[in-house]
Protein backbone atom coordinates (compact mmCIF):
# COMPACT_ATOMS: atom_id res chain seq x y z
CA UNK A 1 0.00 0.00 0.00
CA UNK A 2 2.68 2.59 0.81
CA UNK A 3 4.39 1.51 -2.48
CA UNK A 4 1.46 2.29 -4.03
CA UNK A 5 0.87 5.04 -2.94
CA UNK A 6 4.02 6.94 -3.93
CA UNK A 7 3.93 5.63 -7.09
CA UNK A 8 3.04 8.03 -10.22
CA UNK A 9 -0.18 7.87 -11.66
CA UNK A 10 -0.65 6.96 -15.73
CA UNK A 11 -0.61 10.38 -16.58
CA UNK A 12 2.58 11.83 -14.53
CA UNK A 13 3.94 8.20 -15.65
CA UNK A 14 3.97 9.70 -19.50
CA UNK A 15 4.78 13.25 -18.54
CA UNK A 16 8.11 12.32 -17.09
CA UNK A 17 9.24 9.66 -19.95
CA UNK A 18 7.97 12.51 -22.43
CA UNK A 19 11.15 15.06 -20.78
CA UNK A 20 14.32 15.57 -22.02
CA UNK A 21 17.39 16.08 -20.70
CA UNK A 22 18.45 19.50 -21.64
CA UNK A 23 20.77 22.47 -21.03
CA UNK A 24 17.92 24.57 -19.53
CA UNK A 25 14.15 24.98 -19.11
CA UNK A 26 11.98 25.61 -22.17
CA UNK A 27 10.40 28.55 -22.07
CA UNK A 28 8.54 28.62 -24.88
CA UNK A 29 7.25 26.38 -27.87
CA UNK A 30 10.25 27.09 -30.30
CA UNK A 31 13.01 28.18 -27.47
CA UNK A 32 16.38 28.07 -29.97
CA UNK A 33 18.52 28.41 -26.81
CA UNK A 34 17.85 25.25 -25.53
CA UNK A 35 19.76 21.87 -26.53
CA UNK A 36 18.09 18.40 -25.72
CA UNK A 37 21.46 17.30 -24.37
CA UNK A 38 20.00 13.06 -24.87
CA UNK A 39 18.97 13.38 -28.53
CA UNK A 40 22.03 15.16 -29.26
CA UNK A 41 23.76 12.71 -27.85
CA UNK A 42 22.13 9.28 -29.10
CA UNK A 43 21.60 10.65 -32.70
CA UNK A 44 25.76 11.20 -32.79
CA UNK A 45 26.39 8.15 -30.88
CA UNK A 46 24.19 5.86 -33.38
CA UNK A 47 25.54 7.85 -36.55
CA UNK A 48 28.66 7.14 -35.55
CA UNK A 49 27.96 3.53 -35.40
CA UNK A 50 26.06 3.65 -38.64
CA UNK A 51 29.25 4.83 -40.68
CA UNK A 52 31.64 2.55 -38.21
CA UNK A 53 29.51 -0.86 -39.75
CA UNK A 54 29.82 0.90 -42.97
CA UNK A 55 33.24 1.01 -42.99
CA UNK A 56 34.21 -2.08 -41.39
CA UNK A 57 31.85 -3.63 -44.49
CA UNK A 58 33.79 -2.09 -46.84
CA UNK A 59 37.21 -3.07 -45.24
CA UNK A 60 36.24 -6.67 -45.22
CA UNK A 61 34.81 -6.77 -48.08
CA UNK A 62 36.01 -9.92 -50.50
CA UNK A 63 35.43 -10.40 -54.29
CA UNK A 64 35.16 -14.20 -53.11
CA UNK A 65 31.32 -15.98 -51.24
CA UNK A 66 30.26 -12.63 -49.10
CA UNK A 67 29.34 -12.90 -45.42
CA UNK A 68 25.93 -12.47 -44.43
CA UNK A 69 26.87 -9.08 -43.21
CA UNK A 70 28.90 -8.39 -46.04
CA UNK A 71 25.61 -9.43 -47.85
CA UNK A 72 23.30 -7.47 -46.59
CA UNK A 73 25.46 -4.05 -47.02
CA UNK A 74 25.55 -4.97 -50.57
CA UNK A 75 22.35 -5.58 -50.78
CA UNK A 76 21.28 -1.91 -49.08
CA UNK A 77 23.84 0.08 -51.29
CA UNK A 78 22.66 -1.98 -54.49
CA UNK A 79 19.25 -1.04 -53.86
CA UNK A 80 20.08 2.59 -52.52
CA UNK A 81 22.05 2.71 -55.78
CA UNK A 82 19.16 1.63 -58.15
CA UNK A 83 16.72 4.24 -56.26
CA UNK A 84 19.19 6.93 -56.82
CA UNK A 85 19.62 6.33 -60.62
CA UNK A 86 16.44 6.32 -61.06
CA UNK A 87 15.67 9.75 -59.33
CA UNK A 88 18.79 11.45 -59.86
CA UNK A 89 19.82 11.49 -63.84
CA UNK A 90 22.91 13.38 -62.86
CA UNK A 91 25.84 10.89 -63.06
CA UNK A 92 27.99 13.38 -60.80
CA UNK A 93 25.92 14.11 -58.57
CA UNK A 94 25.03 10.47 -57.87
CA UNK A 95 28.65 10.10 -56.48
CA UNK A 96 27.29 12.25 -53.26
CA UNK A 97 23.18 11.87 -53.12
CA UNK A 98 23.87 7.99 -53.55
CA UNK A 99 26.24 7.38 -50.51
CA UNK A 100 24.46 9.90 -48.48
CA UNK A 101 20.83 8.33 -48.98
CA UNK A 102 22.57 4.72 -47.79
CA UNK A 103 23.81 6.73 -44.56
CA UNK A 104 20.57 8.53 -44.23
CA UNK A 105 18.26 5.32 -44.46
CA UNK A 106 20.86 3.53 -42.00
CA UNK A 107 21.28 6.33 -39.81
CA UNK A 108 17.61 7.00 -39.41
CA UNK A 109 16.81 2.85 -39.01
CA UNK A 110 19.03 2.99 -36.19
CA UNK A 111 18.05 6.15 -34.16
CA UNK A 112 13.94 4.36 -35.07
CA UNK A 113 15.03 0.98 -33.67
CA UNK A 114 16.09 2.01 -30.28
CA UNK A 115 12.38 2.29 -29.52
CA UNK A 116 12.54 -1.21 -29.50
CA UNK A 117 14.21 -1.33 -26.36
CA UNK A 118 12.02 -1.33 -23.34
CA UNK A 119 11.06 1.76 -22.31
CA UNK A 120 12.68 2.34 -19.03
CA UNK A 121 16.13 -0.05 -19.86
CA UNK A 122 18.46 2.49 -20.84
CA UNK A 123 16.97 5.54 -18.43
CA UNK A 124 17.49 3.40 -15.69
CA UNK A 125 21.04 1.93 -16.38
CA UNK A 126 21.98 6.03 -16.91
CA UNK A 127 20.37 7.28 -13.71
CA UNK A 128 21.79 4.60 -11.71
CA UNK A 129 25.33 5.34 -13.39
CA UNK A 130 25.50 8.85 -11.57
CA UNK A 131 23.99 10.62 -14.97
CA UNK A 132 20.89 13.04 -12.93
CA UNK A 133 17.70 13.33 -15.50
CA UNK A 134 15.61 11.37 -17.14
CA UNK A 135 16.75 10.61 -20.99
CA UNK A 136 14.47 9.88 -23.91
CA UNK A 137 16.84 7.63 -26.28
CA UNK A 138 14.59 7.65 -29.78
CA UNK A 139 15.93 10.86 -31.59
CA UNK A 140 13.31 10.54 -34.29
CA UNK A 141 10.72 10.93 -31.84
CA UNK A 142 12.16 14.36 -30.80
CA UNK A 143 10.69 17.24 -33.74
CA UNK A 144 13.73 19.36 -33.15
CA UNK A 145 16.07 16.11 -34.66
CA UNK A 146 14.08 15.48 -37.47
CA UNK A 147 13.54 19.10 -38.51
CA UNK A 148 16.88 19.34 -38.41
CA UNK A 149 17.41 16.42 -40.81
CA UNK A 150 14.58 17.85 -43.30
CA UNK A 151 16.25 21.68 -42.89
CA UNK A 152 19.87 19.89 -44.07
CA UNK A 153 17.80 18.15 -47.41
CA UNK A 154 16.30 21.78 -47.72
CA UNK A 155 19.69 22.78 -47.71
CA UNK A 156 21.33 20.74 -50.22
CA UNK A 157 18.08 21.05 -52.34
CA UNK A 158 19.06 24.75 -52.34
CA UNK A 159 22.75 23.84 -53.52
CA UNK A 160 21.97 21.51 -56.18
CA UNK A 161 19.39 24.49 -57.61
CA UNK A 162 22.07 26.85 -57.76
CA UNK A 163 25.20 23.79 -59.02
CA UNK A 164 22.79 22.67 -61.67
CA UNK A 165 21.21 25.61 -62.95
CA UNK A 166 22.92 28.44 -62.06
CA UNK A 167 22.61 31.66 -59.44
CA UNK A 168 20.62 33.53 -62.38
CA UNK A 169 18.71 30.53 -63.85
CA UNK A 170 17.40 29.14 -59.97
CA UNK A 171 16.39 33.03 -59.61
CA UNK A 172 14.23 32.82 -63.08
CA UNK A 173 12.82 29.70 -62.17
CA UNK A 174 11.76 30.97 -58.59
CA UNK A 175 9.81 33.97 -60.65
CA UNK A 176 8.58 32.03 -63.61
CA UNK A 177 7.66 28.65 -62.31
CA UNK A 178 4.50 27.14 -62.09
CA UNK A 179 2.69 29.67 -64.52
CA UNK A 180 4.81 31.12 -66.65
CA UNK A 181 7.37 33.86 -67.95
CA UNK A 182 4.84 37.09 -67.44
CA UNK A 183 5.49 39.53 -65.12
CA UNK A 184 2.33 40.14 -63.13
CA UNK A 185 2.63 36.52 -62.42
CA UNK A 186 6.03 36.83 -60.92
CA UNK A 187 4.82 37.78 -57.39
CA UNK A 188 2.58 34.64 -57.17
CA UNK A 189 5.19 32.32 -58.59
CA UNK A 190 7.56 33.30 -55.91
CA UNK A 191 4.97 32.99 -53.72
CA UNK A 192 4.22 29.11 -54.44
CA UNK A 193 7.77 28.35 -54.77
CA UNK A 194 8.85 29.37 -51.12
CA UNK A 195 5.10 27.92 -50.19
CA UNK A 196 6.56 24.57 -51.78
CA UNK A 197 10.01 24.43 -50.24
CA UNK A 198 8.54 25.13 -46.68
CA UNK A 199 6.20 22.31 -47.34
CA UNK A 200 8.20 19.83 -48.46
CA UNK A 201 10.50 20.30 -45.39
CA UNK A 202 8.16 20.50 -42.93
CA UNK A 203 6.28 17.71 -44.19
CA UNK A 204 9.37 15.88 -44.52
CA UNK A 205 10.37 16.71 -40.47
CA UNK A 206 6.54 16.61 -39.34
CA UNK A 207 6.00 12.96 -40.89
CA UNK A 208 8.72 10.58 -39.35
CA UNK A 209 8.72 12.77 -35.94
CA UNK A 210 4.97 12.09 -35.70
CA UNK A 211 4.92 8.36 -36.59
CA UNK A 212 8.38 7.51 -33.51
CA UNK A 213 6.21 9.63 -31.30
CA UNK A 214 3.22 7.76 -31.89
CA UNK A 215 5.11 4.38 -31.59
CA UNK A 216 6.77 5.54 -28.69
CA UNK A 217 3.62 6.64 -26.67
CA UNK A 218 2.30 3.11 -27.38
CA UNK A 219 4.90 1.50 -26.38
CA UNK A 220 4.68 3.53 -22.74
CA UNK A 221 0.85 2.59 -22.53
CA UNK A 222 2.12 -0.80 -22.74
CA UNK A 223 4.18 -0.28 -20.14
CA UNK A 224 2.08 1.04 -18.36
CA UNK A 225 -0.08 -2.55 -18.26
CA UNK A 226 2.92 -4.27 -16.61
CA UNK A 227 3.35 -1.38 -13.93
CA UNK A 228 -0.78 -1.78 -13.22
CA UNK A 229 -0.17 -5.25 -12.82
CA UNK A 230 2.67 -4.88 -9.85
CA UNK A 231 0.35 -2.58 -8.07
CA UNK A 232 -2.49 -5.59 -8.14
CA UNK A 233 -3.13 -8.50 -6.93
CA UNK A 234 -5.45 -9.30 -8.86
CA UNK A 235 -4.34 -7.92 -11.98
CA UNK A 236 -2.85 -11.06 -14.04
CA UNK A 237 -4.57 -10.02 -17.16
CA UNK A 238 -2.65 -7.02 -16.97
CA UNK A 239 0.76 -8.96 -17.06
CA UNK A 240 -0.61 -11.43 -20.04
CA UNK A 241 -2.00 -8.17 -22.27
CA UNK A 242 1.65 -6.56 -21.13
CA UNK A 243 3.44 -9.60 -22.79
CA UNK A 244 0.88 -9.88 -25.35
CA UNK A 245 0.80 -6.51 -26.40
CA UNK A 246 3.88 -5.94 -26.26
CA UNK A 247 5.13 -8.16 -28.62
CA UNK A 248 2.66 -7.64 -31.33
CA UNK A 249 3.48 -3.90 -31.41
CA UNK A 250 7.18 -4.75 -31.14
CA UNK A 251 7.15 -6.89 -34.22
CA UNK A 252 4.76 -4.60 -35.81
CA UNK A 253 6.84 -1.66 -34.99
CA UNK A 254 9.63 -3.08 -36.55
CA UNK A 255 8.37 -2.72 -40.29
CA UNK A 256 6.99 0.98 -39.28
CA UNK A 257 10.93 1.62 -38.52
CA UNK A 258 11.96 0.49 -41.36
CA UNK A 259 9.59 1.96 -43.76
CA UNK A 260 9.95 5.50 -42.21
CA UNK A 261 13.95 5.21 -42.32
CA UNK A 262 13.00 4.17 -46.30
CA UNK A 263 10.74 6.71 -47.17
CA UNK A 264 12.87 9.70 -45.14
CA UNK A 265 15.30 8.47 -47.89
CA UNK A 266 13.50 8.30 -51.00
CA UNK A 267 12.05 12.18 -50.10
CA UNK A 268 15.44 12.52 -50.05
CA UNK A 269 16.29 11.26 -53.15
CA UNK A 270 12.81 12.99 -54.52
CA UNK A 271 13.73 16.45 -53.51
CA UNK A 272 17.37 16.52 -54.60
CA UNK A 273 16.35 14.85 -57.87
CA UNK A 274 13.60 17.83 -58.05
CA UNK A 275 17.10 20.45 -57.69
CA UNK A 276 18.32 18.53 -61.19
CA UNK A 277 15.12 19.25 -63.10
CA UNK A 278 14.22 22.45 -64.84
CA UNK A 279 10.44 23.69 -64.77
Amino acid sequence: MAAGSHAPTAGEYIIHHLQHLRTAEQKAVADFGVFNVDSIFWAVLLGVLGVWLLWRAARKATSGVPGRFQAAVEILVEMVDNQAKGIVHNAQSRKLVAPLALTVFIWIFMMNAMDLLPVDLIPYIVEHGGIAGYQRVVPTADLSVTMGLSISVLLLCLFYNVKIKGLGGWIHELFTAPFGAKWFLYPVNFLMQIIEFIAKTVSHGMRLFGNMYAGELIFMLIALMGGAWTLSATGIGLAIGHVIAGTVWAIFHILIITLQAFIFMMLTLIYIGQAHDAH
